[in-house]
């Protein structure tokens, strides 16, 4: 999968991601930095239901939200401020990915990467520099 956006699209876009993989709970996004990336969680659960206000959980590392109407779960994680897997693991990253039927959205995955479920989407952002985002899945180089 590899598809162009604007931000007017966001919904179409996350819409999309969320029905091409109707299983998947864990989905680790690369980009660099004001590529979007929170911008297109926001969207992702707006559409899955959160009502919760979203925001980058750049200093908590992980922020939780909780699907309306639910017992569902959305755990909104941020590893920038990670420096390796210790942390990660220290901060609790480990525990929530194993957690059934919740949602992980994951900034910065890079950071530890080999604590990624194995049926983790990943999902590459790239900003063209103008208002375009291309957005694709697969491999991660």
């Amino acid at each position: 999968m590899e598809i162009s956006y604007s931000l007017n699209e966001l919904n179409t876009i996350a819409t999309t991601i969320l029905q091409t993989f109707p299983a998947t709970r864990c989905f680790a996004l690369y980009a660099d930095m004001g590529s979007g990336k929170t911008t297109l969680i926001k969207e992702l659960c707006k559409c899955l239901g959160v009502v919760d206000n979203v925001s980058s959980p750049t200093f908590s590392i992980i922020n939780e939200y909780q699907i309306q109407g639910t017992q569902q779960k959305v755990f909104h994680m941020d590893w920038y401020r990670l420096k390796n897997v210790h942390d990660a693991i220290e901060a609790g990253v480990q525990d929530i990915l194993l957690e059934p039927n919740t949602y992980c959205f994951i900034e910065w995955p890079e950071i530890a990467e080999e604590l990624l479920p194995p049926n983790t989407v990943k999902l590459k952002i790239k900003n063209d520099g103008t208002y375009l985002r291309t957005i694709s899945n697969g491999l991660v180089s």
